[in-house]
């Protein structure tokens, strides 16, 4: 083991202090307050854009001070759960810490989960308050977070530490499915690192080794933003780099600006990562193309010093480093689904190492790739399981871990339950190949596709195949129960399109779609066009079984893109009516609201489903008139709401 590698298994070593104490939540927190008072927290965007930062000594103060004004403000029995809805800052980790200072259990939900679903979770957990920024109002105590930033509480408090937190991997029906962790859980969760600093210097280290400043993008209230961001870098005193938002141009802004060295993210941000850096190289000119290519195979290994020539030097990586996520980034990590072996190709080309993860809801994060062998990065492997886990495969593939790390309860439905355990193993569902530098995931159980041959298909390996289609913003291939009740599914493909796609553009995009040639030769049976966005959870990943439960129960929020209309169910026109004016009507909703037809069905509202107002909808009877050299009386505005309305009228104003 080089010097190096000695710096950061001694610093990583810290965490075995934790396994000599009670192992609480209040144990982990005076660690990191004691070990890191004069270091710097967290890094934000202040006002005119400037950035500010404070250190971990503020945030102590801002905890105690916190943690006085709620427990004043609650005023509920020791251990009564408290529902945390906060988008990521630097006064999330301290409200965070505050809740349990005071006693009471956090249940940490999105920030922009929907009223009506935390009030499910709400009801579920058993929750007393809420705290949020939103402007909703509960039928439990809201505290807003406003009010606890603006407190003059003297943050003398008597803190009765609560050691239990709550995730929940749902909230939107009463199955909400709620995990429970205690303080052990999470100390396990930080002692996973021990073993680190034998196969990385770059995942974590020293101040001897450069300053670590990690983009706190995914959100906390997750369990790869929390341990994998929140926890594991606060414990270790580093700090947290707060963007404005999410937006592409916020995260590139804020990476470039203040050298932010490790990104974590999901498959979604780093494919659309990849794809825009693809895009650009493809503007450039022929010979910069060239270059651009020398470089990434010499990022890759493909080619050595001398074949690359020029294209080696650190000038030119750095320079397009520059215009992308920085020249100081130094670990990347993608976990939450399945990341392709293209975009582990561009992102390592581009001089990032980006390494593969793995963890779920229930078990927190239990394995990452550590090897600084890019050949072996792109190989999609999770790598071996951390410091306290144990790994292994039953007899249909799935994956099965124990670990010190898996919650200790449930709450599903309302109803709180022991976790239940296979000897100790936790079921994960998920298919895996144990390769020789580690674990390959293939798919989720459930999400498996058998197909008319009775072969096992995994969703994830073929929407690869259809990344950086034109007008498409986001997918989803899925298995739905073939319609002749047989015992295989139809592989469907599910588009979310760009609002400005044309009618041409979507016949291309179909073309498109069949012409790609998937592996062992699969086809796609059907192709949708979702109205709405996809279901997302967590924003991270696309709510398959939601999807397929609706195609399956014939919901109107998926199209078929070959399926033509051909009038409505609820009136009856005349063949002349269904020929000229239907159609032409239709064409003009859609041009006026810049929708494709396929999102406007015949019986839409203007307003309530289509989203249009008073004033498109003038232009719109303005357009009408023209086209079909009518009137439409003014006191029919606002009357005629639908498609079907006007071509009701039109039809008339026509005899």
């Amino acid at each position: 083991m080089n010097r190096t590698n000695e710096n950061v298994t001694a610093f990583l070593a810290g965490a075995t202090e934790l396994l000599n104490t009670s192992r609480q939540f209040s144990d982990i927190y005076r660690y990191i307050v004691n070990n890191n008072k004069k270091n710097v927290y967290a890094e934000y965007f202040g006002p005119k854009n400037k950035i500010k930062h404070y250190k971990y000594q503020k945030m102590d103060q801002n905890v105690k001070r916190f943690s006085s004004y709620l427990k004043n403000k609650i005023k509920a029995d020791e251990n009564s759960r408290v529902i945390l809805k906060v988008s990521n800052s630097p006064s999330w980790g301290e409200v965070f810490w505050a809740i349990l200072m005071s006693g009471y259990v956090p249940l940490l939900i999105d920030a922009k989960l929907p009223r009506e679903n935390a009030e499910n979770l709400a009801k579920q957990s058993k929750a007393v308050a809420i705290i949020s920024d939103d402007n909703h109002e509960y039928s439990i105590k809201k505290v807003r977070v406003d009010n606890i930033l603006q407190c003059d509480n003297d943050g003398v408090v008597d803190a009765k530490w609560a050691n239990e937190v709550i995730f929940s991997s749902s909230g939107t029906t009463g199955d909400a499915k709620l995990m429970v962790f205690n303080g052990e859980n999470f100390v396990h969760q930080i002692c996973c690192s021990l073993d680190m600093g034998k196969e990385s210097t770059d995942i974590m280290y020293s101040k001897k080794c450069g300053k670590v400043k990690i983009l706190a993008m995914i959100p906390f209230h997750h369990i790869f933003g929390f341990v994998a961001v929140f926890l594991w870098y606060t414990f270790y005193g580093k700090i947290l780099v707060f963007p404005k938002s999410n937006t592409p141009t916020d995260l590139l802004s804020i990476c470039q600006k203040v050298g932010i060295t490790h990104v974590y993210s999901v498959p979604l941000f780093w494919d659309s990562l990849a794809l825009s850096a693809s895009r650009k190289f493809a503007m450039q000119s022929e010979d910069k193309q060239a270059l651009l290519n020398k470089m990434i195979k010499f990022n890759l290994k493909e080619i050595d010093n001398k074949e690359a020539g020029f294209a080696a030097s650190p000038l030119v990586n750095n320079k397009v480093k520059a215009n992308i996520l920085g020249k100081h980034v130094r670990y990347c990590i993608s976990g939450g689904g399945y990341l392709s072996n293209e975009t582990l190709r561009t992102i390592n080309g581009l001089g990032y190492p980006l390494y593969n993860g793995y963890g779920m809801t229930e078990i927190g994060v239990t394995s990452v790739e550590l090897s600084n062998d890019v050949k072996v990065r792109l190989c999609s492997r999770i790598g071996h399981p951390l410091h306290g886990v144990e790994y292994k495969i039953n007899d249909n593939n799935e994956l099965l871990v124990k670990s010190p790390t898996i919650h200790i309860r449930e709450i599903i439905a309302g109803e709180e339950k022991t976790t239940k355990l296979d000897n100790g193993y936790f079921h994960t569902g998920d298919i895996v190949s144990k390769e020789e530098d580690g674990y390959l995931i293939k798919g989720r159980m459930k999400d498996v596709i058998i197909n008319a041959n009775g072969e096992n298909i995994f969703p994830d390996e073929l929407e690869i195949y259809f990344k950086g289609l034109p007008f498409v913003n986001n997918l989803s291939v899925l298995g739905v129960v073939s319609k002749d009740k047989a015992l295989h599914e139809d592989i469907v493909l599910v588009l979310e399109v760009d609002d400005k796609a044309t009618e041409e553009a979507l016949k291309d995009l179909e073309k498109q779609v069949k012409d790609i040639k998937l592996p062992h030769d699969t086809k796609i049976d059907q192709i949708y066009l979702a109205k709405n966005r996809l279901p997302m959870a967590n924003n991270m990943k696309v709510k398959r079984f939601v999807i397929k439960k609706e195609i399956e129960n014939g919901s109107s929020k998926f199209v078929l893109i070959n399926a033509k209309k051909t009038g409505t169910k609820t009136r009856k026109f005349s063949e002349e009516t269904l020929k000229t004016i239907l159609p032409e009507v239709r064409q003009l909703f859609s041009k006026v609201l810049v929708l494709p037809t396929f999102k406007i069905d015949d019986e839409d509202h203007w307003i309530n489903d289509l989203g249009g107002d008073s004033m498109n909808y003038v232009e719109l009877v303005q357009e009408l008139d023209r086209t079909f050299n009518i009137e439409i009386a003014e006191e029919k505005y606002g009357k005629l709401t639908c498609v079907n309305d006007f071509v009701e009228e039109i039809a008339r104003l026509k005899k």
